[in-house]
């Protein structure tokens, strides 16, 4: 048997399979994919769900995903009344993962009675995955970087 107090991996022993399970289960109400996000957004109709961009309006304006409403999160207690109905679940994005901006806005919202999940990623894996994004001057796409989207069709299990 493996000495595992020093293995840095091993050192806390993982979870039991049924509370991993029920673990990465809540983990799923909590979150979405930014490929999964898109592919909502792309179907004709309604996806579901309102997407909420709670960067700055410096940011909204660099660039933001079409058809999300934009509000910051400093504003969500005294604008998200007046922006989104309580019966429509939300789903929140900022910058990307280096930013919890979308998690205190989703946090803040759940506090006001809306149902609510965080797009991983944020805008910067949308734009990452090449999905294209709205500015002042139009709409603008990059291509996918393939460390996020590869180009190959592969199926990643995702």
């Amino acid at each position: 048997m493996r000495d595992t107090t020093t293995n840095p991996v091993l050192r806390v022993a993982p979870a039991a399979p049924a509370e991993a399970a029920a673990y990465f289960r809540a983990s799923l109400a909590f979150h979405a994919d930014v490929s999964d996000v898109a592919a909502a957004l792309a179907d004709d109709g309604d996806p579901g769900f309102v997407l909420v961009d709670t960067r700055s309006t410096e940011s909204w304006d660099q660039g933001h995903i079409p058809g999300a409403v934009h509000l910051p999160t400093a504003l969500v207690p005294e604008q998200a009344g007046r922006l989104l109905d309580p019966a429509v679940p939300v789903v929140t994005y900022c910058w990307g993962p280096g930013c919890n901006g979308a998690t205190r806005a989703a946090l803040a919202l759940a506090e006001l009675g809306h149902q609510v999940k965080e797009m991983l990623g944020g805008f910067e894996y949308w734009v990452r995955e090449g999905f294209a994004y709205e500015t002042g001057q139009g709409t603008e796409r990059h291509s996918a970087d393939p460390l996020t989207a590869p180009v190959v069709a592969a199926d990643c299990g995702c």
